[in-house]
């Protein structure tokens, strides 16, 4: 194999990678998650949140701009082969560490744990956005953390509620929110 088709096959290799990341924040995939720890303990408990520099991400960009690099002085450089590894590990190195800065400086601050209380619904005001049929099912919208959700909902004296209705989730089991009419609950 030659130099010029391994620094092709690493770069093709890191756009790949790197391309199903992209695709893994829009679907289950879940390569190159950042997998955040805590500094020094319990995550949340001193307020510092970490990242390894070496992940998904990093190897990802690393491959990238190192078979980019590499290929291009390979190529159309003509330096010595050692002289071209040389400047394509610091190239990469570079790509790799932009990347993490990136994460750590401008992404991570804003992460936190999340707590029970951040999704727990019981107690929300909400809207029914889906007919709940009488002894059946329907669907509920609220808001949460400044985020709409939607949930299955059941009417907790298996009444029909039409939409529109305001509700107070009343309990949330198994995936279902159990509801009350807003109006019946102020009322007495």
């Amino acid at each position: 194999m030659s130099w010029e088709a391994f620094y092709l096959i690493c770069f093709a290799l890191g756009l790949s990678l790197t391309g199903l990341s992209l695709l893994g924040m829009f679907s289950h995939l879940h390569f190159g998650h950042v997998h955040i720890h805590a500094a020094h303990g319990h995550a949340g408990a001193h307020g510092r949140v970490g990242v390894s520099p070496i992940n998904g991400f990093t190897l990802a960009g690393f491959l990238c701009w190192f078979g980019g690099c590499g290929y291009l002085l390979n190529r159309y450089g003509g330096l010595l082969t050692p002289v071209v590894l040389g400047a394509a590990m610091v190239a990469g190195l570079a790509g790799a560490s932009l990347l993490f800065w990136f994460m750590a400086k401008v992404l991570l601050p804003h992460e936190r744990e999340l707590t029970a209380a951040d999704t727990d619904i019981v107690g929300v005001l909400g809207r029914v956005s889906g007919t709940i049929r009488e002894g059946g099912v329907g669907e509920i919208q609220f808001s949460q953390s400044g985020v709409r959700r939607f949930a299955v909902a059941r009417s907790e004296a298996g009444v029909a509620i039409p939409r529109e209705v305001e509700v107070v989730v009343m309990r949330y089991e198994q995936g279902v929110a159990w509801v009350r009419r807003w109006d019946e609950l102020s009322e007495g």
